[in-house]
């Protein structure tokens, strides 16, 4: 059975002529009644009484339009609902992030051009993003460090120094900066491997030559903050990600420009997405 000619069943007896069922579907009444009656010939039943007043259903014929009237219902629907998803007034926006000032900050500019759009926001460091990214779970990535891949498109967001964040008793408080020697004998509280607040301040320390002292690896900005006003060790943290507490201080990498460069991904085969890349269009207007 082909859909054109289940259409063309509907519509007869639905407008009750095939006259006026011609009409709706735009086609011609003698295409209309060939199609009927190759549905009818194919399967051996008879879906019409043909009288002089015009066609009235067979009981077989009324059985196959309440299907009929539930299979065009659901097509109806579906063309709705992907109507309104590719207008952007509906759908789903799966945004991943290695911290949340910066998304939130674009999410604020989205939403009100986009309301029906519902955003999920999931938390991880850079590298975790980019595998979710390439595994589908992800649809947009806000990271701190981005290495060239061609799977992926990536626009430059705003960059960042990197500073020190002590606790208020500490000697390097009242400086307004330090050099990454002096950082040799610290013990040094970093965040997980992948971090990329870590490894732009890493390899500032090879380069320097210095071989920093971890004391502990934290997993969360909220443990390390807690971790330095405790005394344990002093930390590197994004100067935009740091909030001020009246028991920390910051101070600044005075010999070394130390930064990180938060960068909007998504895999260059979905970039021309309609949520995707509404999503990129308010970034560009953001930068």
């Amino acid at each position: 059975m082909r859909i054109t000619q289940l259409r063309s069943f509907h519509a007869v007896a639905h407008h009750g002529s095939v006259t006026r069922a011609a009409q709706a579907l735009h086609v011609s009444q003698p295409t209309m009644t060939t199609q009927i009656r190759a549905l009818e010939e194919t399967y051996g039943v008879e879906l019409f009484y043909r009288h002089g007043r015009g066609l009235t259903l067979t009981p077989t014929g009324k059985a196959l339009y309440s299907v009929s009237l539930r299979i065009f219902s659901d097509e109806a629907e579906a063309l709705s609902l992907l109507k309104e998803h590719g207008g952007l007034r509906t759908g789903e926006l799966r945004l991943g992030a290695v911290g949340p000032h910066h998304a939130m900050e674009i999410v604020a500019a989205f939403q009100p051009r986009f309301p029906g759009i519902r955003i999920s926001v999931r938390p991880g460091n850079s590298e975790e993003m980019i595998e979710s990214l390439l595994a589908y779970r992800t649809d947009v990535a806000v990271l701190a460090r981005y290495h060239d891949d061609a799977r992926l498109h990536a626009l430059p967001y705003r960059t960042h120094p990197v500073v020190l964040l002590v606790p208020r008793t500490h000697r390097f408080a009242r400086r307004r900066s330090v050099k990454l020697t002096d950082l040799a004998d610290e013990p040094m509280l970093m965040r997980e491997p992948g971090s990329t607040t870590r490894h732009a301040l890493e390899l500032a320390m090879q380069e320097a030559g210095v071989v920093p002292s971890v004391a502990m690896e934290i997993g969360s900005r909220e443990a390390i903050r807690e971790a330095v006003i405790l005394g344990l060790g002093i930390a590197a943290v994004s100067a935009r990600e740091h909030t001020p507490d009246e028991r920390l201080a910051t101070v600044a990498i005075g010999d070394a420009r130390v930064e990180t460069t938060t960068v909007i991904v998504c895999l260059a085969e979905r970039r021309e997405s309609r949520a995707i890349a509404a999503f990129l269009d308010v970034v560009a207007g953001l930068v």
